[in-house]
């Protein structure tokens, strides 16, 4: 198992994601979101697993309804997010392909 877990410090979801983890003696890779984002390459790939309506955090601070949700395409609403990570919904949760958002810990045990 490979699990990195992109967050930011100041989430409860990502430190009780940390601790899921720690608590069952899993290695991950921790990686501040916030101050590293999402590589393109990643982005897509998360993209593409959970859609974007899960990647937006609308309780992010900064977040307005008209900045994203109502931009004309899909592409310009991730192209938005990606520019943004602070409006990613955090934690996310990646074992190889496998990719999770938020506190998920029915799913990470199949994972085991």
């Amino acid at each position: 198992m490979n699990i990195q877990i992109y967050g930011a410090k100041s989430c409860f979801d990502t430190k009780k994601a940390e601790r899921y983890f720690k608590e069952r003696r899993i290695k991950f890779q921790s990686i501040d979101l916030l101050r590293y984002g999402l590589s393109p390459k990643e982005f897509d790939l998360v993209l593409s697993k959970v859609g974007l309506d899960a990647m937006i955090n609308k309780k992010a601070k900064g977040y307005d309804s008209s900045f994203i949700e109502y931009m004309a395409s899909e592409d310009d609403k991730a192209d938005k997010l990606f520019e943004n990570p602070n409006l990613i919904s955090t934690p996310i949760v990646r074992n190889g392909r496998e990719i999770t958002i938020g506190y998920c810990p029915d799913i990470w045990k199949t994972w085991e």
